[in-house]
């Protein structure tokens, strides 16, 4: 993991900025939730951040785990989720850590794997799923071909209009844009073509798909 320590500062001060009701991984919270397994017992949020999306998973499985580097975000998403009591959060760095065999029926990683080495995570979770069990990114991508940008240009009236809509604002607080566009000088993003010549070995008939908003989605059952 590049700048790691640079990362987890990032990321406790974006934890302490309050978030807007909308953005662009929340538009897809819905989408993921579609491929949730049947056997729902165990899921991990990936990258977890305040726990919005383990919050939705707690709401279909047994036991969740999130795991997230800052502590900041971690804290936050304890004080978030104090309703739940089968939602456990760790600050931890999941390159490091032991994720076991087939142990989740669910994995899922939101807006983190841009972070993280994705050959060696996807080598790990496909080991640390159960049989029949999903595995989910949605994350953000480098354009590369002329789809990619047509895409991207084609969000950006839709991105104002959707937020407004949402928010009722055309953008974010400027403590929030001021956090983020601080962590973006980090961020290195794979184009869709290097994400699917990597999944393709690893985890056959993945699902890769390309979303409006700057995203992209991966879907693989074991």
């Amino acid at each position: 993991m590049d700048d790691k320590d640079a990362i987890i500062d990032d990321f406790n001060k974006i934890a302490n900025t309050k978030p807007s009701n909308w953005d662009h991984n929340k538009h897809y919270h819905n989408f993921l939730l579609k491929f949730i397994p049947n056997e729902c017992e165990k899921a991990i949020d990936i990258g977890c951040g305040t726990g919005e999306f383990t919050r939705l998973l707690a709401e279909k499985f047994y036991t969740v785990e999130g795991i997230d580097l800052s502590p900041e975000m971690v804290r936050v998403a304890e004080e978030q989720s104090r309703k739940y009591n089968n939602i456990k959060y760790q600050v931890e760095d999941v390159l490091e850590w032991d994720l076991g065999q087939e142990k989740y029926d669910c994995i899922v990683s939101i807006a983190t794997f841009h972070h993280l080495q994705f050959k060696e995570m996807l080598l790990k979770i496909r080991e640390a799923l159960k049989p029949n069990g999903v595995f989910m990114i949605l994350d953000l991508y480098k354009e590369e071909k002329l789809m990619d940008y047509l895409i991207s240009i084609a969000a950006i009236p839709i991105n104002i209009i959707t937020m407004l809509i949402k928010t009722g604002k055309v953008k974010k607080s400027e403590e929030e844009i001021k956090a983020w566009n601080e962590h973006v000088k980090h961020d290195r993003y794979m184009t869709i073509n290097e994400i699917q010549k990597i999944t393709r070995g690893i985890m056959p008939n993945a699902k890769l798909e390309r979303h409006l908003f700057w995203r992209y989605s991966l879907v693989w059952k074991k």
